[in-house]
C-alpha cells in the first residue's frame, strides 16, 4: 500500500515518477469541512463523510452481463461465486462445498455449500448455478471467453445441490476460472448470495447489511450510500471531492482517468501480462538464437518500476511470480537483461547491418514508452531499429498480415495461466505463429495437469521457452485500488473482488 497522486499531466509524461498528493490532508476521520455560518455566531464542526461507492445507475448491475468498471466493482458485495481467487492464484471455496473430477479431467461435478440462500431466502441449488453459468459464458456473457472450453454446464438430477461443468479441453485447474459471480436470473439489478442488498430507486441507491447471510463475518458498515454518476468526469469529481470513497482502477490502461486528491492507493496483482513478440516464420527473428539474443536488451526492472510507475511486476516467465507456477530455476534459465552480453552476441549474429521492426499501439502511453526503451537498447548496440507507433485497428492489422519483425503486446490472461491462446500453434494470439516440436503437447499437459502436478509440467513447457525464446515476458501489471486518505484500513485486494477479506477492513 502506497500514498500516491496520479493526473493527468503525470501521465502525459509517460509515468516516468510515482507522485505523492499535496493538498491538505483530511483528518483520520476522512472528514471535510464545511464553512461556519455567521449569523449563528460559531464554526460549525467537520461533516462526517460516510463510506460511499459509485454506481451508474443507467447501466446494468448484472455481474454477468455489466462492462462498467464502477457497477462491476460493486459486484463481489452482492454476489459470491462457487470460488475466489486470492493472491497467490489459487482457488479458495466459496459456494462450493467440495468436487469431483474425472480422471480425463473432462467433468466436473461441484457439490453446493448447504445454507446459502440469495437475498430473498430463495435456496442456492445446482439449477441456479447453472442457469447463472450459462449465462456468464453466453454470446452476450462477459466470460464467455473464459468458459470456451465449457460444452454444457448442467444441475444433477439426483442431487439438487450439485451442478455438473463438461469441457472440451482437459483442465485441472478449473476452480481458478469459476470465481464467477452467481446471480439469480437476468434482470439488471439481480439478487445474490453476497453479504449486502441493493435498495433503492433511479439516482437514490444504497447497500444494506443482509440478515442471514450464510458467511455470517463481520462487516466494516451496515449500510453504504451510492452515489450516482452518468460519466467518467462526475466519477473523478466524486472521488476528488471526498463525495466517493473508493474505486478501482487501471493506472496504466489506455486512456486512464487522472485522480487528484488525497488518497492512498494498494496495488493487488493482477494478469495482464506484457511481453515482446517475435515473427518467428520471417526475417532474422526466425532463428531462436537471434531472439534469445535480443532479448537481453528489455530491461524488465525499469519498465515495471520507471514506466508503470511500479504499478507492474517484472516477470521472466509467461506466469506471475506470486504463482505457484512460477519456477526460480527456470527463470534462472530465461534470457535477462545483459546489455554487454547482448553488444558481444549481436556481434557475432552479425546483425549489425539488419533493420528491425517493432510495432506497437500508440494509444497507450506506457506500452509504446516501453517499446522505446527496447528500441534506444537495442540501437545502443549498433542496431537499427525502426519503431512503428500505429493506431489500435492499423497494429493489430499488422500483426494478423504478419508486418513486424517484433512487436509489443498486452493480453489478459486466465487465473490459471492457460498459455494455449498464447502459444499454441492454433493460438488466437499467436502473432509470431511459433511452432516447435513438443510445444502443443507441453501446453496441453501444463492445463490437463491437477494441482498438484502442474509445476512439474509448466517446467518442462518452460525449458523449451527459454531454448525457443517465441516471446519475450516483461511483467505482469497491477490493479489499483484508491481510498481516501485514512477512511480505509486492512484491504488486501484480489483481481475481481478489491473487498476481499472486508471483514478485516476498518472504516472510519
Amino acid at each position: 500500500m502506497k500514498r500516491c497522486r496520479i493526473t493527468a499531466l503525470f501521465l502525459a509524461l509517460l509515468l516516468t515518477l510515482a507522485a505523492c498528493g499535496g493538498k491538505t490532508m483530511p483528518d483520520s476521520s476522512g472528514s471535510t469541512s464545511s464553512p461556519g455560518d455567521a449569523s449563528q455566531g460559531e464554526v460549525q464542526g467537520p461533516t462526517a463523510v460516510p463510506f460511499t461507492l459509485a454506481v451508474y445507475p443507467e447501466f446494468t448491475l448484472h455481474p454477468a452481463l455489466a462492462a462498467n468498471r464502477a457497477n462491476l466493482t460493486l459486484a463481489p458485495l452482492l454476489y459470491e461465486g462457487l470460488f475466489a481467487v486470492d493472491r497467490a492464484f489459487q482457488a479458495q471455496p466459496v459456494l462450493c462445498q467440495s468436487y469431483t473430477v474425472s480422471e480425463d479431467k473432462l467433468s466436473w461435478t461441484f457439490t453446493l455449500r448447504s445454507g446459502a440462500a440469495f437475498s430473498d431466502g430463495t435456496p442456492l441449488t445446482g439449477q441456479a448455478v447453472a442457469d447463472a453459468l450459462n449465462l456468464a459464458r453466453s454470446p452476450q456473457g462477459r466470460f464467455r471467453q473464459r468458459l470456451a472450453d465449457v460444452t454444457a454446464v448442467t444441475a444433477s438430477e439426483e442431487n439438487p445441490n450439485q451442478v455438473a461443468v463438461a469441457l472440451s479441453r482437459p483442465n485441472g485447474s478449473l476452480p481458478l476460472l469459476l470465481d464467477i459471480p452467481i446471480a439469480l436470473g437476468e434482470g439488471e439489478r439481480p439478487l445474490g448470495t453476497g453479504p449486502y442488498v441493493l435498495s433503492g430507486e433511479g439516482d437514490s441507491l444504497s447497500l444494506t447489511a443482509r440478515a442471514g447471510w450464510w458467511q455470517d463475518k463481520a462487516l466494516p458498515a451496515q449500510a453504504i450510500p451510492l452515489h450516482a454518476v452518468h460519466k467518467s468526469d462526475e466519477l473523478i469529481y466524486a472521488f476528488d471531492a471526498g463525495e466517493v470513497s473508493l474505486v478501482d482502477v487501471d493506472l496504466m490502461a489506455t486512456n486512464a482517468m487522472g485522480y487528484g486528491g488525497n488518497y492512498q492507493a494498494w496495488d493487488y496483482p493482477s494478469t495482464g501480462f506484457l511481453y515482446l513478440g517475435f515473427n518467428t516464420q520471417e526475417g532474422p527473428c526466425r532463428a531462436p538464437e537471434v531472439r534469445r539474443t535480443l532479448a537481453l536488451a528489455v530491461d524488465r526492472e525499469s519498465i515495471a518500476s520507471a514506466v508503470y510507475a511500479n504499478h507492474a511486476r517484472a516477470s521472466l516467465l509467461p506466469v506471475h511470480p506470486d504463482s505457484p507456477l512460477y519456477s526460480q530455476a527456470s527463470a534462472g534459465a530465461a534470457p535477462a537483461y545483459a546489455p554487454e552480453q547482448l553488444a558481444a552476441q549481436l556481434q557475432e549474429l552479425r546483425l549489425g547491418d539488419k533493420a528491425l521492426t517493432l510495432v506497437v499501439n500508440n494509444e497507450n502511453m506506457s506500452k509504446a514508452a516501453a517499446a522505446q526503451r527496447i528500441a534506444y537498447q537495442l540501437e545502443a548496440v549498433g542496431l537499427a531499429v525502426n519503431l512503428v507507433q500505429m493506431s489500435f485497428e492499423d497494429y493489430t492489422a499488422a500483426l494478423a498480415n504478419g508486418a513486424f519483425d517484433l512487436y509489443l503486446a498486452e493480453t489478459a490472461l486466465t487465473a490459471d495461466f492457460d498459455l494455449a491462446p498464447l502459444l499454441g500453434s492454433a493460438g488466437a494470439l499467436n502473432y509470431g505463429r511459433w511452432w516447435a516440436e513438443g510445444a502443443d503437447g507441453l501446453l496441453w499437459a501444463m492445463q490437463a495437469a491437477a494441482p498438484e502436478e502442474k509445476a512439474a509440467a509448466a517446467e518442462n513447457l518452460f525449458a523449451l521457452l527459454n531454448e525457443q525464446a517465441p516471446i519475450v515476458p516483461i511483467a505482469f501489471k497491477n490493479g489499483s485500488v484508491l481510498t481516501q486518505w485514512g477512511q480505509v484500513s486492512g484491504l488486501s485486494p484480489v483481481r475481481g473482488n478489491v473487498f476481499y477479506q472486508m471483514e478485516n477492513w476498518s472504516v472510519s
